[in-house]
């Protein structure tokens, strides 16, 4: 995953070689919480190798971090769990930092008014 010159230049070297892969992948899926993507986006959106990204969604899923229904993946619901991995704290972490702390009301924002289509009306 690319960085930006500030945060190269701002971020000390063993900060940023603690981010490992499912660190990243773990990190890209939580700040997309409401999606899930196939292993191949995963890739493509955090500039990894497809089959280094198959191997850590894998290991993230007997931790019970990820979740896995056909070929999409995303991160689990159970905050407990995701709060108590340490990995999860320094992708947060860092994402933080680098992009700023994000808000409800920064979200709510720039939410559309009208529900994704693929959402289904609970009626």
């Amino acid at each position: 995953m690319s960085i930006d010159r500030e945060t190269f230049e701002n971020t000390s070297e063993e900060e940023l070689a603690e981010l490992s892969v499912p660190d990243q992948i773990l990190g890209f899926l939580a700040s997309h919480e409401n999606h899930a993507f196939k292993a191949r986006e995963i890739a493509s959106q955090t500039d990894l190798e497809e089959g280094s990204v198959s191997t850590a969604l894998s290991r993230l899923k007997k931790r019970s971090l990820v979740e896995h229904k056909a070929a999409y993946w995303a991160v689990t619901d159970d905050e407990d769990r995701l709060t108590g991995y340490s990995g999860y704290e320094r992708a947060t972490t860092l994402f933080n930092n680098q992009l700023g702390e994000e808000t409800k009301d920064a979200w709510r924002e720039h939410a559309p008014d009208e529900p994704h289509p693929s959402v289904e009306d609970e009626q």
